[in-house]
């Protein structure tokens, strides 16, 4: 199976066809760190967020991409069993390529939860999770292309599709409205 027909692949061929350097693993990152700390799923502050992430204003098509990938999170997040597909490259592309896209997007989605996170003060739980995205985004250097490389790739990737819930469960939750003192 060529590398080129993996989403992740399709999407930085589009970034870099229109002179964007970003990769989707951080877009990626970013899109899922601003939704787990609760900012909701409306398009036009997300595409405001990933414009500053890019550089620029995006062009239709990678607009268009980026608003997909919206749905694609909010449908993940918002599902009964939620799950989350991390946009990264294929299993077949190098391993030194897939644990610096994963460090891109611990960095995006660190980058993104910073910019929503509201002023509560977060669980030891879910400090340790960011704790953790902050020392992974630092690993692209130290996995070797070995069966523990990639043994230890795995084991980050099942993490990374699971911790960003118990941020999500914990901070973007809907704020209860005030309640109004009655008139009688």
């Amino acid at each position: 199976m060529p590398i080129s027909s993996s989403p992740y692949a399709a999407f930085a061929a589009l970034l870099a066809s229109c002179g964007h350097s970003v990769s989707p693993a951080e877009l990626h990152g970013l899109l899922l760190g601003r939704s787990c700390a609760g900012a909701g799923f409306e398009i036009d502050p997300w595409l405001v967020d990933a414009a500053e992430l890019l550089g620029g204003e995006p062009q239709d098509r990678v607009r268009q991409a980026l608003i997909g990938l919206q749905e694609m999170v909010k449908n993940e997040l918002s599902a009964h069993d939620v799950t989350v597909v991390l946009l990264l490259p294929s299993d077949e592309a190098p391993l030194s390529e897939r644990a610096v896209a994963l460090g891109q997007w611990c960095q995006g989605f660190l980058g993104g939860f910073g910019l929503t996170a509201r002023d509560s003060a977060l669980s030891g739980e879910a400090m340790e999770v960011l704790q953790d995205l902050s020392a992974i985004a630092q690993v692209q250097n130290a996995l070797e292309e070995s069966e523990d490389g990639e043994s230890d790739y795995m084991e980050v990737m099942e993490y990374l599709r699971v911790a960003p819930l118990l941020l999500f469960s914990e901070c973007a939750q809907p704020v209860a409205p005030a309640v109004k003192p009655s008139l009688h």
